[in-house]
């Protein structure tokens, strides 16, 4: 009889840990959500030759694939503003 509720209570417990961890990462948003980074971490990550501006050479992902909306001056280059004026990206929706 005595075993029977130590493991029980051992039961209650896991259960538990389980689910509050579950809760736990559903509140902080899941796992591998994070921040967009700034206009100034993207440029100091993507402008390799340190003028200010970026290329469509220097640049990949989403903004590179994106580079004739963000360039409204059409000159070739994504300024700090243009960067800041373009639209931001949509988070990618789960299934």
């Amino acid at each position: 009889m005595k075993k029977m509720i130590v493991k029980s209570a051992v039961l209650a417990a896991m259960v538990t840990l389980f689910f509050s961890a579950d809760l736990s990462a559903q509140s902080q948003g899941g796992k591998g959500q994070k921040e967009p980074p700034s206009v100034d971490q993207i440029f100091k990550e993507m402008d390799k030759d340190e003028d200010g501006k970026l290329s469509k050479d220097e640049l990949k992902g989403p903004i590179k694939e994106d580079f004739d909306t963000i360039d409204t001056d059409e000159d070739g280059y994504i300024t700090k503003e243009e960067m800041e004026k373009a639209p931001k990206p949509k988070g990618r929706k789960r299934e």
